[in-house]
């Protein structure tokens, strides 16, 4: 107990003395990586689909896309909880919520994993078929999806499991393990699709791929917490009541940035199917691919920010917790800067990654710019959402998300395309995340005014 405890108090010292801009660097740069990695399963399926088995794969796989992010919500609302537990409990250093953690995460993980399973398995293609998804595209899609889900229960424990490493501040050990996964999806996934295209099961390649690499992914989490890790530690599935009951309020909003990603998503393919047919899918496909690996980036840097938030505001060092986030922001802009320059000059050439015909790629070009324009202030918001899920405020944190995904979002792209056709699907989402955006930061001074 008493290594254990040296270990905490190295952890938390340095998240309540080091400069903001230190921590950021600390946290943020190895999350920013991990992270990435992670974005390169789908991205990677992507491209490699649309190379090897064609513009019709490229698609099948994007529209199978938002139906992944159920597995994405449950590690999400699973992780991000647990770990804001996690790092406010090292700023009020509470040992005893170190050794509930992780039996409520199994017993969490387990349970909901298995019901994504079934529930994937058994009406993979009916939820297809509700964005728009038919024939070839469906059939492949369908066949790609069913894979996948049989996978949920590994990905769910890693991505979990490892929101929790970053939440104790081991940013490095988190993308080690993350960047063991993605290589192994890398390097399986055109050995695959080549060897199984010849037997017409390319797209099935695809997907076993990512399995494999998941399944290898959570064997070796599970194998550090179980015999290596010094403070957390795989003990015994148990459901802890009190820590149940937090994870859920925190970790709520974070998941239902993911969940409804689903709808957001399934609306966007099913008015680009509806309005522009399968040539206005294949470039949602695509756009949607780059755009969800762009934001990667930023998921990582508010890795970094929800410990360095959560311990400081769990030990009452306010003055800090306004200086931290102000250095993450401005960060945040930057980074985002530098994935948003080059997507929107040489937009020809990431569109043509994914195999696009000649005519897909000449639409798509004015409709990607359009799409991608307010990527630039997207760091403000996330980074504004992760700082009310850090100090336990799951209203406004919730309320954000639902505003922006399903409150104003679903109207709109329902009832303007009905009046400006096409065009309306491009143009919408960018028009309501600057009005999120500025909500966010009325929202997030409105907070931090309270602080005393």
């Amino acid at each position: 107990m008493g290594k254990r405890k040296n270990i905490m108090n190295t952890n938390s010292k340095e998240l309540l003395t080091e400069t903001p801009f230190k921590i950021m660097l600390k946290l943020s740069v190895p999350a920013i990586i991990g992270m990435m990695v992670i974005g390169l399963y789908p991205l990677m399926d992507g491209i490699f689909a649309g190379q090897l088995l064609g513009q019709d794969a490229m698609t099948a796989i994007g529209v199978s896309m938002p139906f992944t992010y159920f597995n994405t919500g449950i590690a999400t609302l699973i992780g991000v909880g647990s770990s804001s537990i996690l790092s406010r409990a090292i700023g009020e250093n509470n040992k005893d919520t170190f050794k509930k953690i992780m039996n409520n995460l199994l017993f969490w993980v387990l349970i909901l994993s298995l019901i994504i399973t079934i529930l994937g398995v058994i009406f993979s293609k009916k939820l297809l078929s509700l964005i728009g998804a038919e024939g070839t595209i469906l059939d492949l899609a369908n066949r790609y999806l069913t894979i996948i889900f049989t996978g949920s229960l590994f990905v769910n424990f890693a991505q979990s499991a490892n929101m929790l490493l970053r939440g104790e501040g081991l940013m490095k050990k988190a993308m080690v393990i993350m960047t063991l996964g993605a290589g192994i999806n890398i390097i399986l996934d055109p050995l695959l699709m080549i060897a199984m295209r010849n037997i017409d099961r390319g797209i099935e390649g695809a997907a076993i791929a990512t399995v494999l690499a998941q399944i290898v992914q959570a064997f070796v989490t599970y194998y550090y917490f179980k015999y290596k890790s010094k403070t957390i530690k795989i003990e015994k599935i148990k459901k802890e009541i009190t820590i149940s009951k937090e994870v859920f309020a925190v970790g709520v909003s974070a998941m239902l940035m993911q969940v409804l990603t689903i709808i957001q998503q399934s609306i966007l393919y099913s008015q680009a199917f509806r309005y522009g047919g399968d040539e206005a899918g294949s470039i949602m496909a695509a756009t949607l691919r780059i755009m969800a690996f762009s934001f990667i980036p930023l998921w990582g840097m508010s890795q970094g920010l929800q410990p360095a938030i959560g311990t400081n505001f769990g030990a009452k060092e306010y003055i800090r917790v306004k200086h931290i986030f102000k250095i993450f922001l401005l960060s945040s802009i930057l980074l985002a800067a530098i994935f948003w320059i080059p997507a929107m000059l040489f937009t020809e050439n990431l569109l043509s990654l994914f195999g696009l015909s000649n005519t897909s790629l000449i639409n798509g070009i004015l409709y990607f710019r359009i799409f991608y324009s307010v990527f630039l202030g997207y760091g403000i918001m996330i980074m504004t959402l992760t700082f009310f899920q850090a100090i336990g405020d799951a209203k406004s944190a919730g309320n954000l998300v639902i505003m922006r995904q399903i409150v104003i979002f679903v109207p709109a792209m329902i009832i303007l395309p009905m009046f400006l056709g096409l065009n309306a699907i491009w143009v919408t989402p960018p028009i309501i995340d600057i009005f999120i955006i500025v909500i966010s930061i009325f929202l997030y001074i409105k907070t931090i005014k309270k602080f005393k």
